[in-house]
C-alpha cells in the first residue's frame, strides 16, 4: 500500500515538477511539490538499497543505505551553495546529524522497541562509532570556531580545507578498516543467524537501475527546490536556520529514515544503527568536507564554521546518542529520549 502511494507520488510528482517550473505556478506550492517528489523518489532509494543490502549485507547495506540516502543532500547542498546559501547548506548539515541521531535512530528505537521488548546491536560496532563521532563532531567542528576566532577569511578557509582534507582521508581509512582489514573480527557469535531466507524485492541490476534515474530524478527536482527556499523563508517566517536544520534535513534524508525504521521493525537493528549512525559519519567527515572543497569553485567559499547553537546542539545528540548505544542494545523509551531531544531542539530553531 505505502509503496503504491509513493509511486503514484513519483509518476505525479515528477511531470508536475517539471510543468511547475516552466509554467512559474507559485513558489510555495512549487516547493511542496518539490519536497514530496524527492520524498517519493527517496523512497525507490531506499527500495534498491534495501534490495542491495540483503546481497551484500548489513555493514555494506548500511553503508549503501547510508550513501545513497546522502546523496539526495549531497545534490541539494552543492545547488544551494551555487546559489550562494551557505547557511542553509550548514544549517541542512546540522539537521542531518541531529536528525540521523535523534529522529532516525529514535523512531528505530521506538517503533522497534514497541514490537520487541529487548533489541540488541553489534556493540563492537557502536563502540567503534561512538568514538569516530566524538572526533568527527566535536574535535573536528568546534576546533575550527575556537582557533577561527583570531583568524582573518584567508587562514579560517585554510584550517577549513586542511581539517576537509583529514576528515576525507580517516573516513577512508575508517572504511577500509571496517570492510577489509577487521572485516568480521569484532562480529559476536550470534551474528551468523543474520540473512537466512530474505528474497530481495529486486534483482542486482533492476536495483542499480531504479538507484541511477531515481538521483537523477532527484538532482533535477532538487536545483528546482533551492530557488524557491528565500520566497518560502519570507512567506512563511521561517528562518534559513530553521529550513536548513528542519526543512530540507528530513527531505534530503527521506530514505534513509523510511529505511532504518523498516530494519528495526524487522529486528535487523545492526542495519538499522549502521545506517543512522553510518550516515552521520558519512556527512560529518565526508559529504561536509567535500562540500568545503567543492566550494572552492564557486563564488561564495564555505568555511567549517558553525553557529554556537548548531554546534552545542551537535555535541549533546552525539554524546546523548553514545550513552545510549553503548551497551549494544535498545529499547523503547530509549527511542522516546532521542525523539524528546529531537523535539526541544527543533522548537529552540524554530523559535531563532
Amino acid at each position: 500500500m505505502v509503496n503504491k502511494i509513493f509511486m503514484l507520488m513519483t509518476f505525479i510528482g515528477v511531470p508536475l515538477s517539471v510543468v511547475g517550473s516552466l509554467m512559474h505556478w507559485s513558489d510555495i506550492i512549487l516547493f511542496i511539490i518539490y519536497c514530496l517528489t524527492i520524498v517519493a523518489l527517496a523512497s525507490y532509494m531506499g527500495r534498491a538499497t534495501e534490495s542491495l543490502a540483503i546481497v551484500a549485507g548489513p555493514r555494506i547495506g548500511g553503508l549503501l543505505n547510508a550513501t545513497f540516502g546522502n546523496a539526495v543532500e549531497l545534490i541539494i547542498s552543492i545547488f544551494s551553495l551555487k546559489a550562494g546559501l551557505v547557511g542553509i547548506v550548514l544549517a541542512s548539515l546540522t539537521g542531518s546529524v541531529l536528525g540521523n541521531l535523534l529522529l532516525v535512530a529514535g523512531l528505530s528505537f521506538f517503533i522497534g522497541g514497541i514490537k520487541f521488548k529487548r533489541q540488541t546491536f553489534n556493540v563492537y560496532d557502536a563502540r567503534h562509532n561512538s568514538g569516530l563521532l566524538m572526533f568527527a563532531v566535536i574535535i573536528a567542528f568546534v576546533i575550527p570556531e575556537v582557533f577561527s576566532m583570531n583568524m582573518n577569511e584567508t587562514k579560517t578557509l585554510s584550517l577549513s580545507i586542511g581539517i576537509s582534507v583529514i576528515l576525507i582521508i580517516l573516513y577512508l581509512a575508517a572504511l577500509f578498516f571496517k570492510l577489509v582489514t577487521h572485516r568480521g573480527v569484532y562480529q559476536p557469535s550470534t551474528a551468523k543467524v543474520a540473512h537466512e531466507e530474505e528474497e530481495p524485492e529486486w534483482g542486482k541490476r533492476k536495483a542499480i537501475a531504479v538507484l541511477f534515474i531515481a538521483t537523477l530524478a532527484v538532482a533535477y527536482v532538487s536545483e528546482r527546490l533551492v530557488h524557491t527556499f528565500e520566497y518560502v523563508g519570507e512567506t512563511l517566517g521561517w528562518s534559513e536556520l530553521f529550513i536548513g536544520v528542519i526543512i530540507v534535513a528530513i527531505v534530503g534524508n527521506a530514505a534513509e529514515h523510511a529505511s532504518a525504521i523498516v530494519m528495526a521493525f524487522k529486528n535487523k537493528m545492526d542495519i538499522a544503527v549502521e545506517i543512522a549512525i553510518g550516515s552521520t559519519l558519512q556527512v560529518a567527515m565526508f559529504v561536509l568536507p567535500v562540500l568545503v572543497l567543492v566550494s572552492l569553485f564557486f563564488d561564495t567559499t564555505m568555511p567549517l564554521l558553525f553557529s554556537w547553537q548548531e554546534l552545542i546542539a551537535m555535541v549533546s545528540s552525539v554524546l546523548l546518542m553514545v550513552v545510549i548505544s553503548n551497551d549494544g542494545e535498545s529499547n523503547w523509551f530509549e527511542g522516546l529520549t532521542l525523539l524528546a531531544a529531537y523535539l526541544i531542539m527543533g522548537i529552540g530553531f524554530f523559535l531563532l
